[in-house]
């Protein structure tokens, strides 16, 4: 099979794709390799908001800026563990670069910043992530789980969680409800 990076990179769950965990996603891959690939769910919304987040790690938000966002379902690994999404990457402890300016930081050092006001201009936060072992996402690409297209920061940090998936797809040219999990033959 032929090695691809999809770093960067939007995945796009078709309909039919068997995990009901993934149904109608929009994954954001941080890091894909020979290794296998990790990303974050980036539009399923859970009912935590930042600032209850913090408040239950004992950091107290200075400010409610940020407070309100809702924190994501980032998949279905770890997902008693916090992960940030951000921009632009700085320089925090434990924080995989994407590209030259996204980050993902999965250390307790960003959320204290968050709350001291001193964090990302841009971030998402999620509990949890997707996974995938070496060959695993390639296994499923040749399957059509999957439609790929490379990322854009505006669909990630300016749209809300419901708005990514259809600007996604727009990307691609293509309408959600025009997608069908049948397969048919010319």
């Amino acid at each position: 099979m032929q090695s691809i990076d999809l770093t960067d990179h939007f995945l796009i769950a078709m309909p039919g794709l068997e995990d009901s965990f993934f149904t109608r996603t929009l994954t954001y891959i941080c890091e894909h390799s020979e290794r296998g690939a990790l990303g974050l769910v980036v539009n399923r919304p859970t009912d935590l908001s930042v600032e209850k987040l913090l408040l239950q790690l004992g950091m107290s938000p200075k400010s409610t800026a940020s407070s309100n966002l809702p924190v994501l379902l980032g998949g279905p690994v770890q997902i008693d563990s916090g992960f940030v999404l951000h921009e632009p990457v700085g320089s925090w402890k434990f924080t995989l670069s994407s590209n030259e300016s996204i980050g993902l930081t999965s250390s307790a050092d960003i959320l204290q910043a968050v709350a001291d006001c001193e964090g990302p201009e841009r971030m998402l936060i999620a509990l949890g992530y997707s996974g995938w072992v070496a060959g695993q996402l390639e296994q499923e690409l040749a399957q059509n789980a999957w439609l790929t297209v490379p990322a854009e920061s505006q669909i990630l940090f300016e749209l809300s969680s419901e708005e990514r998936l259809p600007a996604a797809m727009k990307l691609l040219g293509i309408d959600f409800c025009n997608l069908s999990s049948e397969v048919g033959h010319a």
